[in-house]
C-alpha cells in the first residue's frame, strides 16, 4: 500500500511529542483510499480517520452510477417493456434499496467495523467463512463481468478484429493494477473525473433524447404485465446497486445517517433511473439492442464519433469499479486466510481473468441479468441478519450487540451459530429459488427475489436468536450458581492472620 504521509523509521517519543503529532493536520487529511482498510482490518476505524460526506459521497456515487445501467435500458426495450412501466419499477426498486443500504451502512459507520467482522461474532467460525465465500464469489463475477463489459464497449467504439475473449482477459489483468502497485492518481482520476464525465454524458444524451420522443412513448401497450415488469426490472437494479458488504466502505464514514442518505438518493436517482430510462429511449428511437452497438451508437450521437473521448470516459468507470470490486474481495479474503495483501490481488485477478473468459462465451446480456439476480441475494443477506441482531439487542434485549466490540479471534468462536446460519441459508435458498438464475426454475420467478430473501432471513433470525439467547442466559445463569456454591477452603480466621 502507498500512504500520502511518508514513513519513517519507529522511534520513541515523549508524550508532548505524540500529542503534537496527534494535532498535526496532516495526520488528519488523509485521503480515503480502499486500499486503507487492511491498516485495519478487524478492528475498528478510528474517528479521527473517518471521512465527510462530501468525499464519501462521491465515492459512493461513483461506485453505484456505471454505464452497464445505460445498456440494461436497450435490453429492457428489446423485451417488451413500455417507457411507463420501466421508470415506475426503477423508481419503486430504488425506494427498496434505500430501505436496505441505510441501515447496512450505518452498521459500518458505528461500529467502525468491516463485513468481515462483523458476521464473526455472529455465524461462528465456520459460518463466516461462508460469508466471506459468497461474497468473494459474486465479486469475481462483477470483476470479470466489467473486464467483458469494457472489452465490448472499446470493440464497438474502435473496431476491434481481437477475439473478445482476448480483450476481456487482458483488460482483467490491467483493472488489477491499481491495488497490486497502488497508484492513487489513478484511482482518483477514475472516481472524481471520469466518473462524473460518465454522469455529464449520459445526462446530456438524456436531455438531447427527450425532444425527440414521440408522445407515444408515454402511451405505449404491452403484453407484459406490471408484475412481470417489477420482477424483471427490480431484479438488476437492486442486484446492480446493491454491494452488500456496505459497512466495508462506510466504516470511513462519520456516523450520521444523512452522510449516507443523501449520497443514495444522488447517486440511485442518477445511475438507476436516469442511466436505464436513456438507455431505453435510445433503443426506442434507434431499434438498437446489442450493447457494442449501443456504446458506439451513444459515442457518435454525444461525441460526434470521437471514440477516444467516449473510450477514456467508459474505460476509467469501469477500472473504477473494479478497483472497488478487488477492494472488496481482498478484505473478505482476509477472513479466510491472513496473506500478502498482493498475492491475494494477483489471485483474485487470475479468477475475474478467467471468469471473463467464461462470460465472454455465454453472452454479455445474459451474464449480467444472472449475476445481478445472485448479487442481490447472496451477499446482502447475511447483512439483514446482521441487522436483525441489532435490532433484537437494542430494541428487545437492551444491551449492546455483541458484534459491534472485540472482534473475536476465530478458534475463540463455535464453528457455526446456528440462528444466524439456518436464517442465511433459509433467506437464500427462497431468494435463489425465486431470481430465475436456475435453469428450471422459471416458473418460480415472481416477486422481488431480493425482497423475499431479506424477509425470509430476517423473520427466522428472530425466533430462533430469541430461543438461543434465552438458552444462553440460562446457561449462564447456572454457571454462576455453580460458582458461588463452591465451598470456600480458606479459615476467616486465616484470612485476619494473613491481613
Amino acid at each position: 500500500m502507498t500512504s500520502t504521509i511518508s514513513k519513517s523509521p519507529r522511534t520513541h517519543k515523549s508524550g508532548t511529542e505524540k500529542a503534537k503529532l496527534a494535532a498535526s493536520p496532516k495526520t488528519q487529511t488523509k485521503p480515503l483510499e480502499p486500499h486503507d482498510e487492511h491498516e485495519h482490518p478487524f478492528s475498528a476505524i478510528p474517528q479521527s480517520e473517518r471521512r465527510g460526506p462530501i468525499t464519501m459521497g462521491l465515492l459512493w456515487i461513483t461506485m453505484v452510477t456505471a454505464f452497464p445501467a445505460v445498456l440494461v435500458g436497450f435490453e429492457w426495450c428489446k423485451q417488451g417493456f413500455t417507457f411507463t412501466q420501466v421508470l415506475i419499477c426503477t423508481v419503486l426498486s430504488c425506494a427498496i434499496l434505500m430501505a436496505y443500504a441505510i441501515p447496512a451502512s450505518q452498521l459500518g459507520a458505528v461500529s467502525g467495523l468491516s463485513y468481515a467482522a462483523l458476521s464473526r461474532s455472529i455465524f461462528g467460525r465456520w459460518g463466516s467463512k461462508i460469508v466471506a465465500f459468497n461474497l468473494v464469489a459474486i465479486f469475481v463475477a462483477w470483476y470479470g463481468l466489467a473486464a467483458l463489459f469494457l472489452a465490448d464497449g472499446l470493440e464497438g467504439l474502435f473496431h476491434w478484429k481481437a477475439p473478445l475473449m482476448v480483450l476481456s482477459v487482458a483488460f482483467a489483468f490491467l483493472m488489477a493494477a491499481n491495488n497490486f502497485f497502488g497508484f492513487k492518481g489513478v484511482a482518483n482520476f477514475a472516481r472524481f473525473f471520469a466518473a462524473p464525465v460518465l454522469i455529464v454524458w449520459v445526462t446530456y444524451t438524456c436531455i438531447k433524447t427527450l425532444p425527440a420522443c414521440p408522445p407515444s412513448l408515454f402511451a405505449d401497450v404491452t403484453h407484459k404485465s406490471f408484475a412481470c415488469a417489477l420482477t424483471t426490472i427490480s431484479t438488476f437494479i437492486i442486484g446492480f446497486a446493491v454491494w452488500g458488504n456496505e459497512a466495508d466502505y462506510w466504516r470511513f464514514s462519520k456516523p450520521k445517517v444523512r452522510n449516507c442518505a443523501i449520497p443514495f438518493i444522488v447517486a440511485l436517482g442518477i445511475g438507476q433511473v436516469i442511466f436505464p430510462c436513456t438507455g431505453f429511449i435510445l433503443a426506442k428511437l434507434t431499434g438498437i439492442s446489442d450493447y457494442g452497438a449501443a456504446t458506439s451508437y451513444m459515442n457518435d450521437y454525444s461525441f460526434g464519433g470521437l471514440a477516444i473521448l467516449g473510450a477514456i470516459v467508459i474505460g476509467a468507470s469501469y477500472f473504477a469499479a473494479n478497483d472497488s470490486n478487488l477492494f472488496g474481495s481482498v478484505s473478505a479474503c482476509e477472513n479466510l486466510k491472513r496473506w500478502n495483501h498482493k498475492g491475494w490481488v494477483a489471485v483474485l485477478a487470475t479468477l475475474g481473468a478467467v471468469m471473463a473468459a467464461w462470460l465472454s462465451i455465454s453472452g454479455a446480456a445474459k451474464s449480467l441479468e444472472s449475476i445481478a439476480s445472485l448479487n442481490c441475494v447472496l451477499v446482502p443477506t447475511p447483512t439483514l441478519v446482521v441487522l436483525a441482531e441489532w435490532f433484537l439487542m437494542r430494541k428487545v434485549f437492551s444491551r449492546n450487540p455483541d458484534c459491534f466490540g472485540r472482534v473475536p479471534e476465530l478458534d475463540e468462536l463455535p464453528k457455526f451459530k446456528w440462528a444466524a446460519t439456518i436464517a442465511m441459508f433459509s433467506g437464500i435458498t427462497v431468494g435463489v429459488m425465486t431470481s430465475g438464475a436456475i435453469p428450471g426454475t422459471e416458473s418460480l420467478h415472481v416477486g422481488i427475489c431480493a425482497l423475499q430473501a431479506w424477509a425470509t432471513a430476517f423473520l427466522v433470525y428472530i425466533p430462533l436468536r430469541i430461543i438461543e439467547y434465552r438458552r444462553e442466559s440460562i446457561s449462564r445463569s447456572v454457571a454462576l450458581e455453580a460458582l458461588i456454591a463452591i465451598p470456600c477452603t480458606v479459615e476467616p480466621t486465616e484470612i485476619t492472620m494473613k491481613r
